[in-house]
């Protein structure tokens, strides 16, 4: 095969060369549907290397043939036939993909026809109804919610918290700016978050502002370790990244959580799509809006 990655395996410390099978997802939009389903079932395979291309707006014949062309070079460089998620449309789209020297894992193929037998109703085959703007009021919800995270992101002037359905608090870098986004992009919740800095670890007591709405607050942690790789990335000089600071914060942090009993989630190994549902599992904050 042309491509490989190396790989660590954690209970023997050996690295290993894996082949590395090429994963495509074809759309006649965005490819976010195909992307996310297609994420779930490939991690499900940790002892395969996976390297994905992601093709959207397949909305003509010239494009679906671009696609397979694509296809069958990736076959023939890597020497096996690439994987291929779809969530395209047209029928004739489709078919055009399905001849291409791949595993063809149709979407449409595999919940459509099920769901038109149950409903006794052929579904409406119009592209673009997943992320698209039939859901005016939906969007807006999001929109508006992206807008107060944005307004509410570590601690910024406005501190709404009233308005606000989470706060999230923790130390710098442990994931409270992509996590509050994705809620409101994904379900229109209304997100803010709120950084522990020294004035908190000095007093070791939250701010009125915060226990005013304390019953909203949710507390991030992580690793030392992997804060500390997160920071260096940003900062690798001073000490913000520092071995030393990193542990001192996060104790700190988490006698605050103690202290005033704020449930929190460690983030070392989770993504922002889970973070974000264990937050709403936790709090019981219903979403607004679904993706």
């Amino acid at each position: 095969m042309k491509y490989g990655t190396i790989a660590c395996n954690e209970r023997s410390g050996v690295f290993l060369l894996m082949n590395t099978r090429t994963v495509f997802f074809l759309s006649d939009q965005t490819g976010v549907t195909a992307e996310t389903l297609g994420h779930s079932l490939l991690t499900q395979f940790d002892s395969q290397g996976f390297r994905q291309l992601t093709l959207p707006f397949i909305d003509s014949d010239d494009k679906a043939q671009q696609a397979v062309s694509k296809i069958n070079s990736a076959a023939t460089e890597d020497g096996v036939p690439p994987i291929v998620f779809s969530t395209l449309v047209q029928d004739d789209f489709r078919a055009e993909v399905r001849a291409a020297n791949c595993l063809h894992l149709d979407i449409f193929d595999v919940f459509l026809q099920p769901l038109e037998k149950e409903l006794q109703q052929k579904s409406s085959h119009e592209a673009g109804r997943a992320h698209g703007m039939s859901d005016i009021e939906g969007y807006m919800k999001r929109i508006e919610a992206t807008n107060f995270a944005l307004a509410n992101d570590d601690g910024g002037i406005a501190r709404n918290y009233e308005m606000a359905e989470i706060i999230l608090i923790g130390v710098s870098r442990s994931g409270k700016t992509p996590t509050c986004l994705y809620l409101a992009l994904q379900y229109g919740v209304y997100a803010a978050n709120y950084p522990l800095t020294d004035d908190e670890f000095d007093s070791g007591s939250l701010p009125d502002i915060l226990l005013e709405q304390k019953s909203k607050l949710v507390g991030l942690t992580i690793a030392p370790t992997r804060l500390q790789q997160i920071r260096k990335e940003r900062r690798a000089l001073g000490q913000y990244s520092t071995a030393q600071q990193v542990r001192y914060e996060l104790r700190e942090a988490g006698k605050i959580f103690k202290k005033y009993s704020v449930p929190h989630i460690d983030t070392t190994e989770l993504s922002i799509e889970e973070i974000s549902s264990r937050i709403l599992n936790t709090t019981g904050v219903e979403r607004r809006v679904r993706p």
